[in-house]
């Protein structure tokens, strides 16, 4: 059925299309309640959705500060380039209306800038008591940093030609010429001087790792073969498994505290205005 917020009328039709917009994640998270069950949850959330959303955007809708206009078309074109799915805007709508739309998401997203402006930084205790009690999150396993010169094998180079090609960048190497100019100018993955950054095993081909993580840091190794070509690797560090350092993932911890902090600051505002909203079944009138 139909209802208003702050005599706002939300159809039935916008009803259903919210909840066939949230019923997919819905049946996979809840996929042991009956059907019946399932369907009545589906259409709770759906209109708690939308009296959320109408809430929100009527909240910052009284906020007489202007927009700023080059905001406005920045976001205009930004949206136009766009696909519908990407832009939020699903039905195709006029310039003039797509702006209007524009100046309603900047007054939201700046009503939630303040709501959440005065929410303090995490506390360095915050940050270490969080640490001491998720430990288990932060454990690793063992990590190498490597980087490497490839000549692939493919429908454009014959294997013959591959190997002669690492066998150049070994001769280079060998001169002095440091290891990652030759991967710049001559591997087939060049940029960041064929730095590979630090993975763990698993995530590259069997044949690379079992050279790699037999390394030495410091170490170089001779030519040998992967699926996809030649290679030269060189191991410059390797971190054993376990658990990473507090100063190594504070800021990490102090992010995600900060957006919880956020996110607990607006679901507050959200409930008080959800609570103090004026909601009234509506009868719709048919055409």
């Amino acid at each position: 059925m139909a209802f208003s917020v702050n005599g706002e009328l939300v159809t039935d039709e916008a009803l259903r299309e919210e909840e066939r917009l949230i019923r997919p994640r819905l049946e996979q998270e809840m996929s042991d309640l009956p059907a019946l069950e399932l369907a009545e949850r589906v259409r709770q959330w759906a209109r708690e959705n939308l009296i959320e959303r109408i809430t929100l955007r009527q909240e910052a809708q009284k906020d007489s500060e202007p927009v700023p206009a080059e905001a406005v078309e920045e976001l205009f074109q930004q949206v136009r380039t766009q696909s519908p799915g990407q832009s939020g805007c699903v039905a195709p709508v006029s310039d003039e209306q797509l702006r209007s739309e524009l100046e309603v998401r900047f007054k939201v997203e700046r009503l939630l800038g303040k709501i959440t402006a005065k929410v303090a930084a995490p506390k360095n205790k915050d940050i270490s008591d969080y640490y001491v009690k998720h430990k288990d999150d932060f454990e690793q396993p063992e990590v190498v940093h490597a980087a490497h010169v490839v000549k692939n094998i493919d429908e454009n180079t014959t294997e013959e030609e591959a190997r002669a090609a690492i066998e150049d960048a070994q001769k280079q190497l060998q001169s002095g010429t440091p290891f990652a100019v030759v991967a710049d100018q001559l591997s087939d993955c060049p940029g960041r001087g064929g730095d590979l950054g630090f993975f763990p095993r698993g995530e590259m081909v069997e044949e690379f790792e079992e050279i790699v993580f037999a390394m030495k840091p410091g170490e170089m190794s001779g030519i040998f073969r992967s699926p996809f070509g030649f290679h030269i690797a060189t191991l410059m560090e390797r971190k054993p498994a376990g658990t990473r350092p507090l100063d190594e993932v504070k800021q990490q911890i102090s992010q995600q505290l900060a957006e919880e902090k956020r996110q607990k600051a607006i679901e507050q505002f959200l409930d008080r205005i959800m609570a103090a909203a004026r909601i009234e079944e509506v009868q719709e009138v048919q055409a």
